[in-house]
């Protein structure tokens, strides 16, 4: 089985152009593809994982992928799937961004001297000329055709600004630019992205002739990928500062029965013989299944000693431990407390495990919340100083445990 054939068996791919030409590119190794991320944050998330994964497999088979870093397409934001504009970022924002994605991706990714590459699309589209681009790469694009991609037709509704109306002839001039300097004869990306990406290829060919060797695009499937990056409205980081090693493995522990196995063979690199096997896993088996899932994409991006400790954190809890030094914990302060005691809102809210006092009500009148194991039914409900120097093991729902310490 070649990678290309290995990528359809894991469900990767979602729609391709001429595939008999990318299979026999990518099983040859002979392809220089790249993956664009944009610098909305300063990490990037479980939702980017799939793309992180498709570029490590790739590069094993011996291709050559190139890592683009959005530092100007970020300035313009991307509409797609968006109900609204994104927020507007400031040069030095997306270069701080940029700096903290380069550390996360090398740890999925091999750098250097005819290995993969970074680049910054900064670098190229921000020196622009905007009277010279209208005239090189404007006449290229029906406004018609622009106007039917599903990226802008969700928008046209509510609003779609001039500004995000040029992502896509940013984009498509990211993958000319690649193409002409750094012999890039592929894309990946989210199945989303799909008008975008034709227009990288449709530019080409315009300027450069229907002969060029640019046909070559493919898809990774995103509908999944959606469904990953985000719990209980928050964003599942890489960066452990964000998201602790042991949040991230809770994360992939407690995903659904029916995406268990579908993750699985998307995300980790088991074998798929392995794989196979476990898809006639059922009941209690699919908890095993999570387990693996969860120490497998831990250990890919936390290390194998902090895989261990938020395996055996997890499997603590599961048992009835109380608290454990791998939990996720927010220390209080003296001045977080009023007369010597603080309110189980204010834990809740201090804790990130509510989003606002008023969510904090929610949480607790729906009885989703409960301290030391015990429910929580009043919002006056307090803890003085002692409590909390011995902890509180906070539970929201079922599966997100939380400790509360005061420190000094």
């Amino acid at each position: 089985m070649g990678i290309y054939e290995e990528l359809v068996a894991r469900g990767l791919l979602a729609q391709v152009t001429n595939e008999a030409e990318i299979r026999e590119m990518i099983n040859a190794g002979k392809a220089t593809f790249y993956i664009g991320f944009d610098c909305t944050a300063d990490s990037l998330t479980a939702g980017h994982f799939m793309a992180l994964t498709l570029m490590k497999r790739l590069q094993m088979a011996g291709n050559k992928p190139i890592a683009l870093i959005g530092g100007g397409t970020t300035m313009i934001g991307d509409p797609s799937g968006r109900t609204d504009m994104r927020k507007m970022l400031t040069k030095e924002d997306i270069n701080h961004n940029a700096e903290c994605f380069k550390k996360q991706m090398s740890r999925f990714i091999e750098f250097g001297e005819g290995k993969a590459q970074m680049v910054n699309n900064a670098d190229w589209l921000l020196d622009l000329n905007y009277v010279e681009l209208l005239r090189e790469v404007g006449a290229c694009f029906s406004v018609n055709n622009m106007l039917r991609a599903e990226c802008y037709k969700q928008r046209m509704e509510k609003g779609l600004s001039f500004l995000e109306f040029n992502y896509m002839i940013m984009q498509s001039y990211d993958f000319y630019y690649l193409f002409q300097h750094y012999g890039c004869n592929m894309q990946f990306g989210g199945d989303d992205q799909w008008s975008n990406m034709l227009g990288g290829t449709e530019l080409i060919r315009r300027k450069l002739g229907k002969d060029a060797h640019c046909m070559t695009i493919t898809l990774l499937t995103d509908s999944q990928g959606k469904k990953m990056g985000k719990t209980a409205g928050n964003a599942v980081w890489l960066d452990p500062n964000k998201t602790s090693p042991f949040e991230f493995f809770q994360y992939w522990r407690n995903v659904s029965d029916a995406d268990v196995l579908k993750c699985i063979r998307m995300l980790t690199f088991l074998p798929l013989e392995q794989i196979d096997e476990m898809d006639k896993w059922e009941g209690e088996q699919l908890n095993k299944a999570k387990e693996i899932l969860a120490y497998e994409l831990t250990k890919m991006v936390h290390g194998e000693e902090e895989a261990e400790k938020a395996q055996n954190a997890a499997r603590a809890l599961f048992a009835g431990g109380v608290s454990d030094e791998n939990m996720p914990t927010t220390e209080l302060s003296e001045a977080d407390l009023t007369d010597g005691r603080i309110d189980v809102i204010t834990v809740l809210t201090l804790c990130k495990l509510a989003s606002s006092r008023s969510d904090a009500r929610k949480l607790i009148q729906g009885g989703g919340i409960t301290v030391n194991e015990e429910k929580v039914t009043a919002f006056d409900l307090s803890f003085q100083a002692d409590e909390l120097r011995s902890g509180l093991h906070i539970r929201k729902g079922k599966k997100v445990h939380h400790k509360a310490i005061l420190k000094g």
